[in-house]
């Protein structure tokens, strides 16, 4: 039974790429699906005509004019309406944008050290800061960008996952050096009670002249 699925499957991509672009995903069960056009409302990984990933789409000049000049990161953070908001605004108006979410105290100092307040979502427009959401400043900052206010993303193109807002290869702590043990209160009393040594004359070399 394995290999008439395995089989069915490959022959469902072949038929698929010869039409042209083929997507591949999983349903809720598990199962693997092949398809010349994408699941609804669903992610799909779009293969090439030897069944390989394909790389991601090219952008368009004017859009992709703004990402090199003005990119776009979202910080957002869990259980956050505005940033649900906000993410809405930026893929209706196809936006290519890197999110970055904000759950630890290392987060947080991530975003503090870009100028960031406590303040969530931030939207990060090249140089351009705007906290909290608003459409009316978003789209205005967008638009001083040059970014198109109608998107122009061609098909098959998928923003990448979030990211936390520290990076987890963050360099270990020094160990820290043990103190140096205090000394023994008796040693040193007797320490101070031996008697010192008169320092010894230096002598001199015969020929040293005063």
């Amino acid at each position: 039974m394995r290999a008439v699925a395995a089989l069915a499957l490959a022959s469902a991509a072949a038929a698929a790429a010869a039409q042209g672009q083929t997507y591949k995903w999983k349903d809720a069960a598990g199962v693997v699906h092949y398809s010349d056009r994408p699941p609804a409302g669903g992610k799909a990984q779009v293969l090439r005509a030897d069944g390989q990933q394909a790389a991601a789409p090219s952008l368009p000049y004017e859009l992709a004019r703004a990402v090199q000049n003005h990119p776009v990161t979202l910080y957002t953070t869990a259980r956050c309406d505005a940033c649900d908001q906000g993410r809405a605004l930026l893929r209706a108006r196809g936006i290519p944008f890197a999110e970055k979410t904000v759950t630890t105290p290392e987060d947080q100092q991530q975003l503090h050290s870009i100028g960031g307040k406590d303040e969530l979502p931030l939207l990060v427009v090249g140089r351009r800061q705007v906290t909290g959401f608003t459409a009316a400043a978003w789209n205005e900052a967008l638009d001083s960008a040059s970014y198109p206010r109608k998107t122009m993303l061609p098909p098959g193109y998928r923003t990448g996952a979030a990211e936390a807002a520290a990076p987890a290869n963050l360099p270990a702590p020094l160990p820290r050096v043990p103190a140096a043990p205090a000394p023994d209160a008796a040693a040193a009393q007797a320490e101070q009670q031996q008697p010192r040594q008169p320092p010894q004359p230096k002598k001199t070399p015969p020929d040293f002249q005063f």
